[in-house]
């Protein structure tokens, strides 16, 4: 879905850098990253791990791999998780996008985040921007009751090279009770 250039209507701004005017093998991306509007000339070429970390200084999201095995580069685009470094930013033109940096609102973490820190899902801390992001997406997709055996599986995607995934699945199980708790007491 996110692959989908948007149309000129809808996004002026990524015109603007497609026309006579943009200098060759440059791209004009516009996008909502963490609820602030963001344009940039990127060269087009530009991953979305790339844009987000050098042009944004965003450096939450990881680069661990580069081969899109890892998963420490899960972003939100337009909702859904995404190994942003297998996303070139002008795909990403129009969307919106949530980096770990985004996820805690007003000095308050998010339940997700705060679980981990509770049940020390993390060790060295590399792969838990990826792993947070990740198990948030669970989440919303799959609901709060979910169990061990769906986070085990929907974590393939995440690799972790200092735990056994004990405390990783304990930290996502109870962040998803907390996300659970918070949807239903804003409802």
């Amino acid at each position: 879905m996110f692959f989908r250039k948007k149309e000129a209507e809808t996004a002026p701004s990524a015109a603007a850098g497609t026309g006579a005017g943009a200098a060759p093998g440059t791209a004009h991306v516009s996008m909502i990253v963490n609820g602030k509007s963001v344009s940039a000339e990127v060269d087009a070429r530009t991953l979305l791990v790339q844009f987000v970390r050098e042009n944004l200084r965003l450096t939450g999201t990881h680069v661990g791999c580069d081969t899109s095995q890892c998963g420490a580069c899960v972003v939100h685009v337009d909702g859904r998780a995404t190994k942003s470094c297998t996303v070139l930013a002008a795909t990403c033109d129009g969307a919106k996008v949530t980096t770990i940096e985004g996820l805690a609102h007003d000095g308050k973490l998010h339940p997700m985040q705060e679980a981990f820190r509770e049940h020390h899902g993390l060790q060295c801390g590399f792969c838990t921007p990826g792993m947070i992001m990740a198990a948030v997406d669970i989440v919303n997709r799959k609901g709060g009751g979910v169990d061990e055996t769906t986070i085990r599986h929907e974590l393939e995607g995440n690799i972790c090279r200092c735990t056994g995934y004990h405390n990783i699945v304990a930290a996502i199980r109870a962040g998803a009770s907390a996300m659970g708790a918070t949807r239903q007491a804003a409802e």
